[in-house]
């Protein structure tokens, strides 16, 4: 064979097997091209990241992220009913006071039944109106607003009043939380200034309203907490204004 055949037939087979890995890299998929290209990006440049997947060390930290988000909403929303809680069991046994037979005067026809209706008025205007309407769902959905990164410490500590709209919320939802909260303190001490058994009838009344207010609170949070569900109300957080 010839010195010039040989020459033509080495430079044919170059052309084909460049040809052929060319082509080889053409019909690669993309997801094979971008795997190849994580893999080498990260043997060379020692990335955590391969072909644009997170790292299980990436999703051990959103998990835990996760996990203290769900802790703050679990404190924001269950404080505020431990408030609540604590409220009822120091007025109930003053609202059951005409009934536990320990010296008491029983109630009157009349007063009895302006005690059933202390009952469902409170029920209706604190518990429906006041707590069912408006402030649960607003407790529930403020408490979600906890973020980790986003959020400081103290709202995290503080995350009942957070919840409750006492601070770091809009300038009108600020009036409406302090104003309804400084207003059940002064009734409150008006309340127990009043005899036997007028003060046992209202306690007996707000017993209903934050009953009613606290059980709402629960069914609320597990609407959202368990079937994912959270309320569609307006958390009222402040607008954040551009420097």
């Amino acid at each position: 064979m010839s010195s010039s055949l040989k020459k033509s037939m080495n430079s044919e087979n170059v052309v084909n097997y460049d040809e052929h890995d060319v082509g080889s890299n053409i019909l690669r998929s993309p997801s094979e091209s971008s795997m190849s290209s994580g893999l080498s990006s990260s043997s060379a440049n020692g990335l955590k990241v391969i072909g644009g997947e997170t790292t299980t060390a990436d999703v051990e930290k959103n998990a835990g992220s996760s996990i203290l988000n769900k802790v703050g909403s679990f404190w924001g929303t269950f404080g505020v009913v431990y408030i609540l809680a604590k409220a009822i069991k120091r007025v109930l046994p003053i609202a059951l006071e005409p009934f536990n037979g320990k010296g008491a005067h029983p109630l009157s026809r009349v007063q009895l039944v302006a005690y059933v209706f202390t009952c469902v008025w409170f029920a209706y205007v604190e518990g429906y109106k006041g707590f069912q309407c408006k402030f649960s769902p607003l407790v529930v959905k403020r408490s979600q607003t906890l973020k980790l990164g986003s959020s400081s410490f103290i709202e995290f500590l503080l995350a009942p009043l957070y919840s409750m709209g006492l601070f770091h919320a809009t300038k009108k939802r600020m009036i409406v939380s302090w104003s309804v909260t400084t207003g059940v303190a002064v009734i409150v001490a008006l309340v127990k200034k009043l005899p036997y058994p007028y003060r046992n009838i209202v306690d007996a009344g707000v017993v209903a309203g934050l009953g009613y207010g606290s059980i709402s609170i629960l069914l609320i949070a597990a609407k959202s907490f368990i079937f994912n569900q959270p309320p569609s109300i307006n958390p009222e957080l402040p607008v954040k204004t551009a420097n």
